[in-house]
């Protein structure tokens, strides 16, 4: 499990970007908007990364440059319809906290700018997001973001190792109450200062990963 890489941009290209790290090329998926914010080629960069892993392709690596984003893009292929590339699409057009005001707003318009967001599924998004408060949101969008949120953080500058855990694991395609269920149990066992890798190494040999 791969969370964050520290390296220099080796390439940039429409999709991806090439992070060197250590001699090692990882070929990290970006959104638009990331990708055009990266620093120049051979300089160096932090990226928090999302693994996720697909029969048909194998594992894939996602890149933001901010810890929101990252929780964003997870919480947002929580909802039916939404994958990987619509929620890129979404972060692309709109940041965390632009988002959370759309949902607010029932701005169903704002997010359907998104490529491969139609009118229907910008919908469904901005309701099922309506009663959360997004990572990156501040406190103007009403303060903690609530624990039915994918990634059960506690605050949108900080959210909690479990909840990253989580949100961790149903990138990984597991369901989100067994994701919850294995968390709560590595919880138990290591204490609650326990750091988020712990618990997924924990979880994952809970679910027999």
């Amino acid at each position: 499990m791969i969370g964050r890489l520290r390296g220099q941009v080796a390439e940039i290209g429409e999709e991806e970007a090439l992070i060197d790290v250590g001699g090692v090329g990882y070929v990290i998926r970006c959104g638009a908007r990331t990708l055009s914010r990266l620093p120049p080629l051979l300089e160096d960069v932090v990226l928090h990364v999302e693994t996720q892993w697909a029969e048909a392709v194998g594992m894939r690596l996602y890149g933001f440059l901010t810890r929101e984003e990252r929780a964003v893009f997870v919480i947002l292929q929580s909802i039916q319809g939404v994958g990987p590339k619509a929620a890129l699409g979404v972060l692309d057009v709109l940041a965390p906290g632009e988002l959370a005001q759309a949902a607010a707003r029932g701005d169903k318009t704002a997010v359907a700018r998104a490529n491969g967001v139609g009118p229907k599924l910008a919908l469904r998004i901005v309701t099922e997001l309506k009663d959360k408060v997004l990572p990156g949101a501040g406190p103007a969008a009403g303060g903690a973001w609530t624990a039915t949120s994918a990634a059960q953080g506690v605050g949108a500058s900080a959210p909690r190792p479990s909840g990253e855990a989580v949100a961790a694991l149903m990138g990984l395609g597991v369901a989100e109450a067994s994701a919850r269920r294995v968390v709560e149990q590595a919880l138990e066992r290591l204490g609650e200062d326990a750091h988020e890798a712990d618990l997924i190494k924990a979880a994952l040999r809970e679910l027999g990963r």
